[in-house]
């Protein structure tokens, strides 16, 4: 059976405009009455009730895949993690270490120009970069050399007192002899009453010498020997080592006294290469009591001679 319709579609398009304007006035009026009066804000608070489970639903297989794969995590996952973290720790103690070796290297280098305040007209800092380790020489070998105006015979301290003499110098480097050496001797004087004497090395760094004392000296334990500044080698009063023991023997006519140095002999990486002032070099040397006794200091450059 055959379907006649109408060709004439005007009346539904008609139909259709209408609804699309009663619709889009009615929105326009929710819009509106939303706004101003939020009567739709309790239904929404509602319709958010009803549809959180659903989110929840939605949601939970995701949560759940994320939550299986982090708590399957490999072993060799956990073990390359915990590798990688210790190279982490070990670099950055190593580099607190190199922090802390600085600030110790910097307090030193304070202490050194501290020390030379008021003494040196003029002073440069030197490393050791190598020791003699034979047993009958003390000697190191600076970095610091006639370029640098380093000469024979210029004093070398440290921040704790007198380290030794230039005794060779090259264009770059010298080597310094340490007053502990057994062929050094030092012009001293016994800070307490001022008596003068000479201190000589014993191939120990730890121990000096006062072999020309009789037993009647008036020197006892805990003495601060200082430099005489007798000779032009050293600077005037500056620490020597202390008296750490005093032996009188009625039989002999001379003391054995024992002195600990003042400066870490055994310990100091930088030292000071000291140029005097002409106010602290003294008139005339002190004359050695025993002329076998060598004293390996002789007169600084321009130094008055006796």
């Amino acid at each position: 059976m055959a379907v006649f319709r109408s060709p004439d579609t005007s009346g539904r398009v008609t139909a259709l405009l209408l609804r699309s304007v009663l619709y889009s006035l009615l929105a326009l009026g929710l819009i509106v009455v939303d706004k101003r009066y939020d009567h739709l804000g309790k239904i929404r608070q509602y319709l958010s009730i009803v549809a959180y489970p659903i989110q929840v639903a939605v949601a939970s297989p995701f949560q759940g895949w994320a939550w299986f794969r982090e708590s399957v995590t490999t072993r060799d996952t956990l073990r390359a993690d915990k590798t990688r973290l210790e190279q982490d720790l070990r670099v950055a103690q190593f580099r607190l270490q190199r922090y802390e070796a600085l600030e110790a290297e910097n307090i030193r280098l304070h202490a050194l120009r501290d020390n030379t305040a008021g003494v040196a007209a003029r002073f440069v800092v030197g490393r050791i970069v190598q020791v003699d380790l034979d047993a009958f020489r003390e000697r190191v070998l600076m970095d610091k050399g006639a370029r640098d105006g380093v000469f024979i015979g210029q004093a070398v301290l440290d921040s704790g007192g007198v380290f030794g003499q230039v005794t060779r110098i090259g264009q770059l480097t010298s080597e310094v002899i340490l007053i502990s050496d057994s062929t050094h001797a030092i012009p001293v004087q016994v800070n307490r009453n001022g008596l003068r004497t000479i201190a000589v090395g014993t191939g120990d760094s730890s121990l000096l010498k006062l072999p020309y004392l009789s037993t009647s000296t008036d020197i006892v334990k805990g003495d601060l020997l200082v430099t005489s500044g007798l000779g032009g080698g050293f600077p005037r009063g500056y620490p020597v080592g202390v008296v750490t023991d005093v032996k009188r023997d009625p039989a002999q006519s001379l003391a054995d006294v024992s002195v600990k140095p003042s400066a870490a002999l055994d310990r100091a990486r930088e030292l000071l290469f000291v140029w005097l002032k002409e106010s602290d070099i003294a008139a005339a040397p002190l004359p050695d009591p025993k002329p076998a006794a060598p004293v390996a200091q002789p007169p600084q450059p321009g130094a008055p001679r006796p």
